[in-house]
């Protein structure tokens, strides 16, 4: 242990005699002047020596007020901090603190500026979370609502059609609960991998199953093709969060294609990584919404069928902790003979997860 480790320990144990004193800086007046005090004790004890009653209290009185004048400046951030507490206890988080001094107080004020920004962020976020999982919620229910309403009122007979059109709306309020308990899982980071070495082919086969039978619900009529070079290439990876990966990018895709038009999703080896390509031939992405489309609850402006806009977010989320990058490239123009630019995702993952 150190002498500054030592010093510390012994400073836990001193008592704190200015505890009751409610202002900071008439605590820094009262540590002058006793410390003024103690050193005229010593001057008078070693060398017999006071001066005269009217310069101690002059003394005194200028200690006083220059300890108010100097402190005020030292003290007003933390006023500042107890009146932002009171507004953030009240809701408000746009109170900030001026934090121009490079001692402590300085580095508290800045902190503290800091917390209040995430602690905005963080409201506004819990505030749009609560509206677009609302909203949301709303459509498929009032949809349903309305298919058994017309059923119940002879409205609608229970044929095939209507029964499928009920179970469309169902499987949305599925999928929906079922993407809010992955991102529960997420914040709080509760879930790892599993990582296993698979034949990527056959996972891409059952993505391409999954997300055709999501297609053909919405009616968009599109089709699927895959193409992994080689044939039998392999992947090491967390296999159902892979294909969970797959199957959002393939309805994302699915849901922003034109009718009759085909999905592609390709698979190959690239400088020891695998790469993951799903690319469709709709009407693309602008450049600068190619990361903003990863976040929560965004939606294309052309998005169709009622996607949730939380794929994208857990696919970026599952890519991110195998260690690997997803996002939004150049569409590949042999590839897909179009009018239309298309949408090219790309997820590169490394060898070990």
């Amino acid at each position: 242990m150190t002498f500054i480790d030592r010093a510390a320990a012994l400073a836990e144990l001193l008592p704190r005699p200015l505890d009751p004193v409610r202002s900071i800086k008439l605590k820094i007046s009262i540590l002058l002047l006793f410390s003024g005090a103690a050193g005229l004790v010593y001057l008078y004890y070693e060398f017999r020596w006071q001066p005269p009653v009217p310069i101690t209290l002059v003394t005194v009185a200028i200690v006083l007020v220059t300890a108010q004048v100097l402190a005020h400046g030292m003290t007003r951030p933390i006023r500042e901090m107890i009146v932002a507490a009171r507004a953030m206890a009240r809701g408000d988080y746009t109170q900030r603190v001026r934090a121009s001094s490079r001692d402590e107080v300085g580095e508290l004020a800045a902190a503290f500026n800091l917390m209040a920004a995430d602690l905005a962020a963080a409201d506004q976020q819990r505030r749009e979370l609560i509206a677009n999982v609302s909203h949301e919620l709303r459509t498929p229910i009032a949809a349903l609502q309305a298919v058994l309403e017309n059923v119940v009122d002879g409205v609608a007979r229970p044929d095939p059609a209507t029964l499928r059109t009920a179970l469309s709306q169902t499987e949305r309020l599925g999928r929906l609960v079922t993407e809010l308990l992955d991102l529960s899982r997420i914040d709080a980071g509760a879930l790892s991998l599993t990582p296993e070495l698979f034949e990527l082919a056959p996972m891409l086969a059952d993505a391409v199953a999954e997300a055709r039978v999501a297609a053909d619900v919405i009616g968009r009529g599109v089709g699927f093709r895959i193409d992994v070079e080689p044939p039998r290439l392999t992947a090491l990876a967390d296999r159902g969060r892979l294909h969970q990966v797959v199957v959002n990018l393939l309805d994302n895709a699915a849901r922003h294609s034109p009718p009759h038009t085909d999905v592609r999703v390709t698979g190959r080896h690239e400088g020891g990584r695998l790469v993951l390509e799903v690319q469709d031939s709709g009407p693309g992405i602008a450049v600068e919404d190619r990361d903003r489309v990863f976040n929560r609850f965004t939606r294309g402006e052309r998005a169709v069928g009622g996607g949730t806009g939380l794929g994208l977010a857990i696919a970026r989320w599952v890519v991110d902790l195998h260690g690997g990058r997803i996002g939004v490239v150049a569409p590949d123009a042999t590839a897909a003979a179009a009018p239309l630019p298309g949408c090219r995702i790309r997820v590169t993952l490394p060898g070990q997860p």
